[in-house]
């Protein structure tokens, strides 16, 4: 019985969770994989090419928007991001539950391309909260956390767009709650080739 990979998203605003909870996520579920993005940016110490991300050079990223190759992509604080088509699509053929996480607009390029991925929204626990934890970082301002927060409220508004929503109160139950969607959404009837069980009749 060979089962088919899917994508699943996670968006939320920043500060909400979506690393901490990811690599909670990870080591439970063996046929998960993390999709490595493609990035502009210089390696930092210790990352290293094709595990952390896919290092390229201004020019081969051009390159790869010409060639429709990113699901998605975006430009953060003068460097690109984006997710690798191919990467993906390789993974899901291999049967891997592959699961990324980016924000709203990436998902929306990313549902345009693969409406049949699963989108999960992480909320925290409150706006109180997410300034606490945004506050807790020590990067950034003042104004730079307002900002955020004002981002966060237009961010959670767009909540309607997803298929499940996961409150990130307390890390154990929202990693449980995740683990939950994947393997239920492994067990749909479509994500499943029953041509090879033998079940015929006689």
């Amino acid at each position: 019985m060979k089962r088919r990979g899917f994508l699943v998203v996670l968006s939320g605003p920043s500060g909400a969770g979506k690393n901490t909870l990811l690599n909670a996520v990870l080591p439970r579920i063996p046929d998960l994989k993390y999709s490595v993005s493609a990035t502009t940016r210089p390696p930092r110490p210790g990352e290293r090419d094709g595990v952390d991300y896919f290092f390229l050079d201004d020019a081969a990223f051009d390159a790869m928007i010409a060639r429709d190759e990113f699901l998605e992509w975006a430009e953060f604080a003068g460097y690109r991001y984006g997710t690798p088509r191919r990467f993906v699509e390789e993974c899901l053929a291999q049967g891997y539950v592959v699961i990324t996480d980016v924000d709203i607009q990436g998902a929306r390029q990313i549902k345009e391309k693969m409406p049949d991925g699963v989108f999960v929204f992480l909320l925290p626990p409150s706006m109180e909260e997410l300034q606490r934890r945004l506050e807790s970082r020590g990067t950034e301002s003042a104004e730079a956390i307002s900002r955020r927060l004002k981002i966060a409220l237009e961010e959670v508004a767009a909540i309607v767009d997803y298929d499940y929503w996961i409150l990130n109160n307390h890390l154990e139950e929202a990693c449980e709650q995740l683990v939950s969607i994947i393997r239920a959404e492994r067990a749909r009837v479509c994500r499943t080739d029953f041509s090879t069980l033998p079940l015929k009749g006689e």
